[in-house]
């Protein structure tokens, strides 16, 4: 009986195929890991979202982007960035920057897929910030698609300050939203990892930390960071990656980027990759000419896009996405 309900389980899964919210339901935190409604270890893995410095950057904020990144390469989780305070960010133009965030939000509650709002900032803006997410939580905090990213990465902000910042931003959340993932950040652009796994925030529930890397200066070191906090029991998420430089330039480092894949594999961290965006970067994963609504050839995509792709459709496949 247990054979015929696992084949079923695994039949219905490929019918759902790029449908894992379907399959996994709400997500929650059980020690390391990320768990679903089934008490099952999920591992999501997708796309990021360029955060958009000029009003063309939005590009790639639209549902047919959204459904393409989920037909042809398989992604279970997007992030969509909000850029907060650029010129053209989200305290300049508000009503425009919510509108295309929120447009990415819809399109990943359609698709059946997870999407990260991510509160693209570097510095501490607390009053902006809880604002921002009350009218996030109150609008779609119901759904279980959604995982609230509030911190992007603090650059020299203190563990103390961050934890703060986050603690406040938390509550806020949780006052409407009682269930759906947080992820939190730390200092030195998410890699200070040590820090809240020696002080981690309590009284909270389905929290995670973000950890960034990236495979050109990312290395060892910073697994070993990693791998402390786990051991204390800190549960990771990986909500920003590449293969080249952190500053999204410099040549791709194939070898260490299958290390990092590796290890988030080994330890069933989630992972996500920067970014879905055309702009003249090694981290940009499309070409200039690519359509803003998919249907991208492999002529459209540069040497990031072609490897995140390859991941993604392999590690992603439908008998990986209904376990």
């Amino acid at each position: 009986m247990q054979k015929l309900i696992l084949a079923v389980f695994l039949f219905a899964a490929t019918i759902l195929n790029a449908q894992p919210v379907k399959i996994h339901g709400q997500l929650h935190v059980d020690k390391t890991q990320l768990k679903d409604v089934h008490g099952n270890t999920v591992v999501l893995r997708g796309m990021s979202l360029s955060w958009p410095n000029l009003d063309k950057d939005f590009k790639f904020y639209n549902d047919g982007a959204v459904k393409w990144l989920c037909q042809d390469w398989y992604i279970t989780v997007i992030r969509d960035a909000m850029n907060v305070d650029t010129k053209n960010g989200y305290l300049a133009q508000p009503e425009k920057s919510k509108a295309k965030v929120e447009e990415v939000i819809d399109a990943a509650i359609k698709e059946g897929i997870y999407v990260i709002i991510d509160w693209h900032c570097s510095h501490i803006r607390l009053n902006e910030a809880k604002g921002f997410f009350a009218e996030i939580a109150k609008k779609y905090g119901k759904y279980p698609n959604i995982i609230y990213e509030i911190f992007n990465e603090p650059e020299h902000d203190s563990w103390a300050d961050v934890k703060a910042y986050s603690t406040e931003i938390i509550s806020t959340i949780r006052a409407i939203d009682k269930n759906n993932i947080i992820l939190v950040g730390s200092p030195r652009w998410d890699q200070s990892l040590n820090l809240p796994a020696d002080d981690p925030i309590t009284g909270y529930k389905n929290l995670m930390y973000t950890l960034h890397y990236y495979a050109g200066g990312h290395k060892q070191k910073l697994r070993d960071v990693a791998n402390y906090a786990l051991d204390k029991g800190l549960p990771l998420f990986i909500s920003e990656s590449g293969g080249m430089n952190a500053d999204g330039k410099g040549d791709i480092d194939i070898e260490e980027w299958h290390k990092w894949i590796d290890w988030s594999e080994e330890h069933k961290i989630s992972w996500v990759t920067w970014a879905l965006a055309d702009k003249n970067e090694t981290c940009s994963v499309l070409k200039p000419q690519a359509a803003s609504e998919g249907g991208w050839g492999m002529a459209d995509l540069k040497e990031s896009g072609i490897l995140v792709r390859e991941f993604l459709r392999k590690l992603n496949s439908a008998k990986n996405r209904s376990r």
